[in-house]
Order: structure tokens, then sequence, then C-alpha cells
């Protein structure tokens, strides 16, 4: 399924007034919404080689930093709880990307190992994150702008 893109947005929006009065492609939300809706369509098909799907693909990445990293650790880096994380690693454990095991010193605390296939499948996500820049088509400078404004936005909207 592909869905148009909106309309090009304008910087600045046609009327001044509350956010209410703006029509809904003059919204940061929807901005926000459609960009992270266009991305994850521009990421499933490059992720088809790996097998994984984009919430996986995002968490193999934090595993590929920190490999041994706890669920609860892993879950609070993804932005969500450990409960809602439980689905997904199941998936790459049995998929034998993944093994869980109790932390040394904490039986409640669930840690993640990679394993030879977890860690071999970080190779074929270099692909996909060169395919994915040259799909954004943005310059370094770009993106660092895009991921300090992002930052600094979801800061504000966290306190």
């Amino acid at each position: 399924m592909t869905t148009k893109p909106p309309a090009k947005l304008s910087a600045k929006p046609a009327k001044a007034g509350p956010a209410a009065l703006r029509p809904v492609d003059q919204r940061l939300c929807f901005l926000i919404y459609s960009t992270s809706l266009a991305m994850t369509q521009t990421y499933k098909p490059l992720l088809e080689e790996t097998g994984l799907t984009y919430p996986q693909y995002l968490a193999m990445v934090v595993l590929w930093e920190q490999d041994g990293i706890a669920v609860k650790d892993l879950a609070a880096r993804l932005g969500q709880d450990s409960g809602s994380m439980t689905p997904l690693l199941k998936r790459l454990e049995s998929a034998g990307l993944v093994t869980r095991q109790r932390t040394p010193g904490d039986e409640r605390s669930l840690s993640l190992l990679l394993t030879p296939a977890g860690q071999a499948l970080r190779e074929k996500a270099r692909k996909v994150d060169a395919a994915f820049e040259r799909a954004c088509d943005l310059s370094d400078d770009q993106v660092g702008q895009l991921l300090d404004g992002m930052e600094t936005l979801r800061g504000h909207l966290q306190r």
C-alpha cells in the first residue's frame, strides 16, 4: 500500500493565531506523524532481507551498541515499558538472534545477549542504514540540525 505524500508544508502558518485554527498540514503534530509513517514505509522494504520489523530493528540497533543490556534499560532507551518489550524480544529469541538470561546479582532482571546470528545480522543492517541515508538525501549538517531540533522538542514535551 502506497500513500500519497502530504503537500509541501510552508514554513509559516497560513494564518497567525492558535494552532486550533491551522489546517492539518500546517500542524507540527501532523508533520511528525506523517514523517514517522513515511520513515517506517521506507524502512519496510529495506529491512526485508534482515527479516526484522522496524521495532525489532531498533531493539537490535541498541543491542549492537550494548550487548548484554538489561531488558529494562533497553525499554528505557526505546521509550517503552519493559512489559511491552516482551513479545518483541520473544520473537527475536525465537528467530535465534538473542538470548535472555537472568542478570548476575539480580535474579529479577533479565539481560539480552546477541547470538552469533544476531551479531552477523549487523552487516546486513549496515546496508539498510546506507540505503536509508540515500533515501533521506540530507547532508550531515541537515541531519544534525534535525536531530538537535527533535531532541529539544522531545525534552520540552517530556517535562
